[in-house]
């Protein structure tokens, strides 16, 4: 099975990166497409994907999931786990494809995750060989830091965001991915959105922004 994902070519027609969204739980591709309009006025040569999960989400059958929640559908850790790493696989197959599609290299892509999206984003990242150009988290958590430092293959830089009002995902959990990745390696730049809930504010897409354009070198 193959991933399908919204698309927003290159601003320029020539694409020399990939920003890659990765949806939150009961989410779909469309639900972050729609940066790509704002972002390609800065990134005018980057394609911008954004996949949808494989799953429909058991609490949202509109949506999609990467994985299950257990606290949220009453599964079990372990069934979790099980679907995670499934998602993980196909996502990792599918990226794979469009950087050849695309005619890029690796270290062109940079992952722009939201919720469950970034809890991706943080897992896959780390585990290919080929280092990516960047990871940017909004509103998430690094899952099983304990194996962070033993899995990963490769440590691309990574800037986290959250709200400080989110009531979905604590916002200490994005220090503790700060802590997890800076033991493990990683360069981390965190920013706390004040006044926040669980989303995407203004000032954390333009340091997104900023960051992107930094590490892809445009």
């Amino acid at each position: 099975m193959t991933l399908k994902a919204e698309k927003r070519s290159a601003k320029s027609g020539r694409t020399d990166s990939l920003v890659v969204f990765i949806h939150g739980y009961g989410a779909d591709g469309n639900d972050l497409i729609g940066l790509a309009d704002p972002l390609a006025e800065y990134l005018p040569d980057t394609t911008f994907l954004s996949p949808n999960a494989p799953n429909i989400c058991t609490m949202n059958p509109m949506g999609r999931e990467w994985f299950p929640i257990p606290s949220i559908d009453m599964t079990s850790e372990g069934f979790a786990r099980e679907i995670m790493l499934k998602s993980v696989e196909q996502f990792q197959h599918w990226l794979d494809a469009q950087v050849v599609n695309e005619g890029i290299t690796p270290d062109r892509v940079v992952f722009v995750g939201f919720s469950q999206g970034t809890m991706m984003a943080l897992h896959v990242g780390p585990r290919r060989a080929d280092p990516l150009a960047g990871i940017v988290g909004f509103s998430g958590r690094l899952l099983q830091p304990e194996i962070l430092q033993a899995e990963a293959l490769s440590k691309p830089p990574v800037l986290l965001i959250h709200g400080d009002m989110d009531m979905v995902v604590p916002p200490t959990d994005m220090g503790k991915a700060e802590t997890a990745l800076k033991d493990a390696g990683f360069d981390v730049q965190t920013h706390m959105s004040q006044g926040m809930a669980h989303g995407i504010a203004p000032d954390g897409l333009g340091l997104a922004v900023q960051f992107i354009k930094r590490h892809l070198n445009v």
